[in-house]
């Protein structure tokens, strides 16, 4: 398999360095004024889910590895595990919540995601960039706010995760949130 460079990285991708196999979750190109030029990185180890900030040359090569993406329905968490179903065969997966890690919490009940497999292992779980979902808790829009156009307020979404949405937005209502920054997109 060809070697990757630090000029192909792109975040999901799983690299294989000498302490283990892991995903890029964000990655910086970095130029000086003086010296070379770096990568700064945030990886995410497979086996235990740890985040670690690593740097790298530019023009570093590495091994990559063979991954794969299959699309299950998330059924639950048990505590112990996070429980998914494969819709094809209906089989159950059951993955280690620190291996799930923070994509969890944009996720309800019968939602599909993405699962990572590296080696026909689970990896991970990716979900969508931005997803849509009800607004379970926030304090109701004062008459007056709504028309100046500005100022946010917190709420909670049916999933638990709390976010700022705009003045306007009531409980009940559905909103479009990007999962990688956690901000407020849209009214769905």
């Amino acid at each position: 398999m060809p070697a990757i460079s630090t000029n192909d990285l792109k975040n999901g991708i799983t690299l294989q360095l000498d302490n283990g196999l892991f995903t890029v979750v964000d990655f910086q190109h970095v130029k000086p004024g003086k010296g070379g030029a770096f990568v700064r990185t945030k990886l995410r180890k497979l086996d235990d889910g740890s985040v670690q900030d690593k740097t790298f040359r530019a023009g570093e090569k590495f091994r990559p590895v063979r991954t794969e993406a299959r699309r299950m329905q998330y059924l639950y968490d048990s505590g112990e595990a996070v429980v998914f179903m494969d819709s094809s065969d209906y089989s159950q997966l059951e993955i280690p919540p620190q291996l799930a890690g923070d994509a969890m919490r944009w996720m309800i009940p019968n939602s599909e995601v993405e699962v990572l497999f590296v080696d026909e292992r689970p990896a991970g779980v990716q979900v969508p960039s931005a997803v849509e979902m009800a607004v379970t808790d926030t304090q109701p829009g004062v008459k007056g706010d709504t028309a100046s156009g500005g100022g946010t307020k917190p709420a909670t979404l049916e999933s638990g995760v709390r976010v700022d949405v705009p003045l306007f937005v009531n409980q009940g209502d559905r909103v479009r949130v990007d999962t990688r920054s956690g901000e407020y997109v849209s009214r769905a």
